[in-house]
């Protein structure tokens, strides 16, 4: 075996090893939290620890659905001109919550963001993109206290639209640093082009830059609904009783006498399998986002 061999073997070595370094705590983490919903609270604390459960069963599932308003569905009357003309099933409870609270904040993140990263990039406002990445990294504790302050004073505690609005915090900053990036390594002879021809700056973003910033779109898009779908402490101090989301709904299965680790794992699988769904269902165009944006156009 040649040596260019033989150092191309060990740096894929290295590489394989440094790469179940990384991942497999999370894995090993998340095959617990896996096995913790398929046992009983007898396996669960037992000693020496079980990892695969003699019986599964699906009863921590079930506690979870019946002891908390995870998923509500209810029949609701479409009244018109002093009847009701049909009935139509509705959803209600803390998933609806989660889905209307990171749906509407991803959304109104990628009406700002997108354009706000073609201006900061095109424009090489590289003291506005520092501003937004100070932004991005501060804590949400930071913004959490004069907000609360704020929806306690217009009387808005209790529903969603605090959450939508201190989510956008979230969001926002990152949707324009991931399309500052994309929004950088586009050719600039692409927009200068259509300005020769007439176009104004808005014509040239909307039909040149904006169909080639799908895949960074993509990436924006996937990276803001996780981020929004996981928060947390938005949640418990500014959501009411009924407007809980998720994630504050897998601290409400906590109880003072007990902690109940079944329930516990099986409300954390729950909130987690929609991310994971969406990240293994969209990694081809996350890959190729990412590597897109990586790339310096002439």
């Amino acid at each position: 075996m040649r040596p260019h061999q033989i150092r191309r073997l060990f740096g894929n070595i290295g590489f394989g090893l440094s790469v179940f370094a990384l991942v497999s705590p999370a894995i090993l983490v998340f095959l617990w939290m896996l096995s913790l919903s398929f046992k009983n609270e007898l396996d669960n604390t037992a000693f020496p620890p079980v990892f695969i459960p003699t019986h599964p069963t699906w009863a921590n599932f079930i506690d979870v659905f019946e002891k908390n308003d995870f998923v509500t569905l209810f029949w609701e009357d479409f009244d018109a001109f002093g009847r009701t003309w049909f009935t139509y099933p509705s959803i209600g409870g803390y998933l609806y919550n989660s889905i209307v609270v990171s749906f509407s904040a991803t959304g109104l993140a990628l009406l700002v963001g997108v354009p706000a990263g073609f201006g900061v990039a095109k424009s090489k406002a590289h003291k506005v993109a520092a501003l937004i990445m100070i932004a991005r990294v501060t804590p949400g504790l930071s913004y959490l206290v004069p907000l609360f302050l704020l929806f306690q004073w217009m009387g808005m505690i209790g529903s969603l639209l605090p959450l939508v609005i201190t989510h956008l915090v979230i969001t926002v900053p990152i949707v324009v640093w991931v399309m500052i990036g994309f929004f950088e390594g586009l050719p600039n002879e692409l927009e200068e082009a259509a300005l020769v021809d007439g176009a104004t700056i808005w014509q040239a973003f909307r039909f040149i830059a904006l169909p080639l910033a799908r895949p960074g779109i993509v990436v924006a898009l996937i990276l803001a609904f996780i981020f929004s779908w996981n928060n947390f402490i938005f949640g418990v101090v500014l959501a009411g009783r009924e407007t809980r989301t998720l994630p504050v709904a897998v601290y409400n299965v906590l109880t003072f006498e007990q902690v109940s680790w079944g329930p516990l794992a099986a409300a954390a699988l729950l909130v987690t399998l929609p991310v994971l769904l969406l990240t293994l269902l969209m990694q081809k165009e996350i890959v190729a986002g990412l590597t897109a944006g990586g790339v310096k156009g002439g």
